[in-house]
Protein backbone atom coordinates (compact mmCIF):
# COMPACT_ATOMS: atom_id res chain seq x y z
CA UNK A 1 0.00 0.00 0.00
CA UNK A 2 1.49 3.23 -0.99
CA UNK A 3 1.18 6.28 1.68
CA UNK A 4 0.56 9.36 1.41
CA UNK A 5 2.94 12.22 2.84
CA UNK A 6 0.66 12.65 5.74
CA UNK A 7 0.91 9.42 6.79
CA UNK A 8 5.02 9.09 6.58
CA UNK A 9 6.78 9.09 9.22
CA UNK A 10 10.00 11.04 9.38
CA UNK A 11 13.11 9.20 10.40
CA UNK A 12 16.29 10.25 12.32
CA UNK A 13 19.56 9.04 12.58
CA UNK A 14 18.23 6.75 15.43
CA UNK A 15 15.16 5.48 13.80
CA UNK A 16 17.32 4.73 10.60
CA UNK A 17 19.74 2.60 13.15
CA UNK A 18 17.26 0.36 14.99
CA UNK A 19 15.47 -0.05 11.27
CA UNK A 20 18.87 -1.49 10.33
CA UNK A 21 19.67 -3.35 13.31
CA UNK A 22 16.16 -4.71 12.91
CA UNK A 23 16.36 -6.05 9.69
CA UNK A 24 19.92 -7.83 10.04
CA UNK A 25 18.64 -9.72 13.56
CA UNK A 26 14.56 -9.43 14.30
CA UNK A 27 15.16 -11.48 17.47
CA UNK A 28 17.70 -9.18 19.22
CA UNK A 29 16.52 -8.26 22.56
CA UNK A 30 16.09 -4.93 23.30
CA UNK A 31 19.15 -4.89 25.25
CA UNK A 32 21.22 -5.92 22.20
CA UNK A 33 19.61 -3.28 20.02
CA UNK A 34 20.02 -0.80 22.95
CA UNK A 35 23.83 -1.44 22.71
CA UNK A 36 24.06 -1.41 18.99
CA UNK A 37 22.72 1.94 18.59
CA UNK A 38 24.26 3.08 21.47
CA UNK A 39 20.78 4.29 23.59
CA UNK A 40 19.51 3.27 26.65
CA UNK A 41 17.52 0.24 26.86
CA UNK A 42 14.17 2.08 27.53
CA UNK A 43 14.63 4.40 24.79
CA UNK A 44 15.12 1.60 22.70
CA UNK A 45 11.88 0.55 23.84
CA UNK A 46 10.11 3.58 23.37
CA UNK A 47 11.61 3.95 20.03
CA UNK A 48 10.82 0.76 18.53
CA UNK A 49 7.09 1.23 19.93
CA UNK A 50 6.71 4.64 18.39
CA UNK A 51 7.91 2.85 14.79
CA UNK A 52 5.72 0.56 15.49
CA UNK A 53 2.48 2.32 16.57
CA UNK A 54 3.23 4.69 13.38
CA UNK A 55 2.84 1.62 10.86
CA UNK A 56 6.91 1.89 10.36
CA UNK A 57 7.77 -1.39 11.51
CA UNK A 58 4.74 -4.07 10.40
CA UNK A 59 6.02 -7.04 11.75
CA UNK A 60 9.19 -9.34 12.88
CA UNK A 61 9.61 -12.71 10.42
CA UNK A 62 11.47 -15.58 9.60
CA UNK A 63 13.55 -15.84 6.31
CA UNK A 64 12.61 -19.31 4.90
CA UNK A 65 15.22 -20.77 2.73
CA UNK A 66 11.96 -22.81 0.56
CA UNK A 67 13.27 -25.41 -1.54
CA UNK A 68 14.79 -26.78 1.87
CA UNK A 69 10.94 -26.55 3.05
CA UNK A 70 9.82 -28.39 0.62
CA UNK A 71 8.74 -25.51 -1.62
CA UNK A 72 10.29 -25.57 -4.51
CA UNK A 73 8.09 -24.86 -7.10
CA UNK A 74 7.81 -21.13 -7.60
CA UNK A 75 6.70 -18.61 -10.64
CA UNK A 76 6.35 -15.21 -11.64
CA UNK A 77 2.74 -14.31 -12.65
CA UNK A 78 1.69 -11.07 -14.73
CA UNK A 79 -1.63 -10.63 -14.80
CA UNK A 80 -3.44 -8.07 -17.49
CA UNK A 81 -6.48 -6.90 -16.16
CA UNK A 82 -9.71 -5.05 -16.75
CA UNK A 83 -8.92 -1.88 -14.88
CA UNK A 84 -12.23 -1.63 -12.74
CA UNK A 85 -11.22 -4.71 -11.47
CA UNK A 86 -8.06 -4.22 -9.45
CA UNK A 87 -9.20 -3.79 -6.11
CA UNK A 88 -11.18 -7.12 -6.17
CA UNK A 89 -8.50 -8.77 -7.64
CA UNK A 90 -5.99 -7.46 -5.26
CA UNK A 91 -8.33 -8.35 -2.20
CA UNK A 92 -8.63 -11.97 -3.27
CA UNK A 93 -4.67 -12.31 -4.07
CA UNK A 94 -4.34 -11.30 -0.54
CA UNK A 95 -6.63 -14.63 0.70
CA UNK A 96 -5.14 -16.93 -2.17
CA UNK A 97 -2.96 -20.09 -1.22
CA UNK A 98 0.21 -19.89 -2.84
CA UNK A 99 0.77 -16.20 -3.50
CA UNK A 100 3.20 -15.20 -1.73
CA UNK A 101 3.59 -11.55 -2.86
CA UNK A 102 1.73 -9.23 -5.73
CA UNK A 103 2.58 -6.10 -7.24
CA UNK A 104 0.43 -3.70 -8.32
CA UNK A 105 2.09 -1.98 -11.34
CA UNK A 106 2.19 0.93 -14.12
CA UNK A 107 3.52 -0.36 -17.40
CA UNK A 108 2.61 -3.50 -19.81
CA UNK A 109 1.22 -5.77 -17.12
CA UNK A 110 -1.18 -4.88 -14.13
CA UNK A 111 -0.05 -6.89 -11.72
CA UNK A 112 2.74 -9.10 -10.87
CA UNK A 113 2.12 -12.19 -8.45
CA UNK A 114 4.85 -13.97 -6.91
CA UNK A 115 3.39 -17.78 -6.30
CA UNK A 116 5.24 -20.68 -4.26
CA UNK A 117 4.23 -23.85 -4.34
CA UNK A 118 5.70 -27.26 -2.94
CA UNK A 119 5.55 -28.76 -6.66
CA UNK A 120 4.88 -27.81 -10.58
CA UNK A 121 1.20 -29.45 -10.50
CA UNK A 122 0.09 -27.34 -7.79
CA UNK A 123 1.88 -23.95 -9.55
CA UNK A 124 -0.07 -25.13 -12.59
CA UNK A 125 -3.59 -25.15 -10.90
CA UNK A 126 -2.42 -22.25 -9.17
CA UNK A 127 -2.23 -20.25 -12.42
CA UNK A 128 -4.94 -21.90 -14.71
CA UNK A 129 -7.77 -22.67 -12.00
CA UNK A 130 -7.21 -19.93 -9.59
CA UNK A 131 -5.35 -16.49 -11.04
CA UNK A 132 -6.62 -16.81 -14.62
CA UNK A 133 -10.51 -17.34 -13.35
CA UNK A 134 -10.32 -14.46 -11.60
CA UNK A 135 -13.31 -11.71 -12.40
CA UNK A 136 -11.62 -9.37 -14.41
CA UNK A 137 -8.03 -11.37 -15.68
CA UNK A 138 -8.24 -10.60 -19.32
CA UNK A 139 -4.53 -12.77 -19.51
CA UNK A 140 -1.44 -14.28 -17.76
CA UNK A 141 2.20 -14.63 -18.43
CA UNK A 142 4.05 -16.58 -16.18
CA UNK A 143 7.93 -17.11 -15.74
CA UNK A 144 9.32 -19.96 -13.63
CA UNK A 145 11.76 -19.09 -10.98
CA UNK A 146 14.92 -21.26 -11.32
CA UNK A 147 17.10 -19.76 -8.06
CA UNK A 148 16.32 -16.81 -6.09
CA UNK A 149 18.34 -14.45 -3.86
CA UNK A 150 17.79 -11.16 -1.70
CA UNK A 151 20.11 -8.69 -2.02
CA UNK A 152 20.84 -6.17 0.93
CA UNK A 153 16.99 -3.99 0.27
CA UNK A 154 17.52 -0.38 1.53
CA UNK A 155 20.31 1.15 3.16
CA UNK A 156 19.02 2.32 6.86
CA UNK A 157 21.42 3.83 7.96
CA UNK A 158 23.86 7.08 6.39
CA UNK A 159 27.29 7.36 5.58
CA UNK A 160 27.59 9.93 8.53
CA UNK A 161 25.57 7.45 11.19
Amino acid sequence: MVSTAEERHELDSVDRRIIHELVVDGRMSMRALAEKVHISRAHAYVRVERLQKAGVITGYTARVAHDRAGVGASACVALAIRQDSWRGIANRLRTLPFVEHYFLLGGEHDVLVLVRATNNATLRDVVLEQLQSLAGVLSTKTWLIFEDASGPGPTWTSPSD
